[in-house]
């Protein structure tokens, strides 16, 4: 019988912390329209005249603080581990590939793999929790794309979003409780940053999103599909999980860039005013992300933590990503399945 394909997508990393290796992967990402949404020219002066020029050597040196000497990037460490356990765990009539939207692996490369394999069909999961145009929606462009000059072109299907899925919102509780959650004056879960022009986008009724205060606090039928509501959703459901009150914990979106508005309140901005109001020890999630990375590891636990400690905050902790944690490879397989 035919065996089934399954294409695990994440966002991607460079091949090393050179500068040079990150400026490729800068140009590579940045130049995606769905990313930086603005006119082609425009976005190539921006990112190859500004961005990356002035960029790449600060995050190479923020990379080289966490690459690891014999597993590497942490984001393919634990994205390869993810795809081996899902292999394993769906047995011999699946085959199981990893892609990185940008650099390597390549998605193209693990499309010829599975096509080579004679797979019946490809399920696609962008590993993106919440849908956003610049993260899922950009991985569907992307293999649409690829595919339109198959000749043979088998079933495929896209995962959209899985940001209420019952077991990633149990392995992220679960994870909390390694860290005495009740040890804690506040938590924070804070997810990566969009820039408010792409909600809009994304909002189908053009009369909806930001037109009121608290649009994304609950899902409905408007919002269900919009990366700031699914994110307040995915906050709401692991509190719930772990029973907290929603005087504990404020949901935050990081990791700006430019200076038009993105998704508020600002992760830094809610950590300054959390000093000022004489709290001391912060437990910080990051929901966006299924894998560590430079945006969990170093923006939190180093730029967050020195910046709390800067305002009088005494500490500052990282709630570890899904990783390759069992009960996250169960959610998979059950994404799968």
């Amino acid at each position: 019988m035919a065996k089934k394909g399954v294409l695990l997508v994440n966002l991607g990393t460079p091949d090393s912390p050179s500068t040079a290796d990150v400026r490729k992967y800068l140009n590579e990402f940045l130049m995606d329209g769905r990313v930086i949404d603005v006119n082609p020219a425009l976005r190539t002066v921006l990112v190859k005249g500004i961005i990356v020029p002035f960029r790449a050597p600060k995050s190479a040196k923020l990379y080289q603080a966490i690459w690891d000497k014999e597993t590497g990037s942490p984001l393919l460490h634990y994205s390869l581990l993810q795809q081996a356990a899902l292999q394993q765990r769906l047995g011999d009539g699946y085959v199981v590939e990893l892609a990185m939207r940008y650099q390597s692996p390549s998605i193209e490369a693990a499309l010829q793999r599975l096509k080579d394999a004679l797979i019946s069909d490809i399920q696609v999961i962008p590993l993106f929790p919440q849908y956003a145009s610049a993260s899922t929606g950009s991985v569907q462009e992307k293999v649409m794309y690829l595919v339109k000059d198959w000749q043979t072109i088998p079933t495929i299907s896209f995962l959209n979003s899985f940001h209420d899925n019952e077991l990633m919102i149990e392995t992220f509780a679960d994870n909390a409780q390694r860290h005495n959650p009740d040890s804690y004056d506040h938590i924070l879960f804070s997810f990566h940053g969009l820039p408010q022009r792409q909600l809009k986008k994304c909002d189908h009724t053009h009369s909806y999103c930001l037109q009121a205060d608290g649009c994304c606090d609950a899902l409905n039928d408007t919002n269900k599909l919009c990366y700031s509501a699914q994110s307040h959703d995915t906050a709401r459901l692991i509190a719930a999980k772990m029973n907290l009150p929603g005087e504990k914990y404020t949901v935050c979106f990081q990791s700006r860039l430019g200076s038009d508005p993105w998704v508020q309140p600002y992760t830094s901005e809610v950590i300054a005013q959390l000093a000022k109001d004489g709290k001391k020890r912060l437990l910080v999630f990051c929901p966006a992300f299924v894998s560590d990375c430079l945006e969990t590891v170093f923006e939190v636990t180093h730029e967050y933590g020195d910046e709390f400690k800067a305002l009088g905050g005494e500490h500052v902790q990282l709630v570890e990503s899904l990783n390759a944690e069992p009960k996250w490879i169960e959610a998979l397989a059950g994404m799968v399945s």
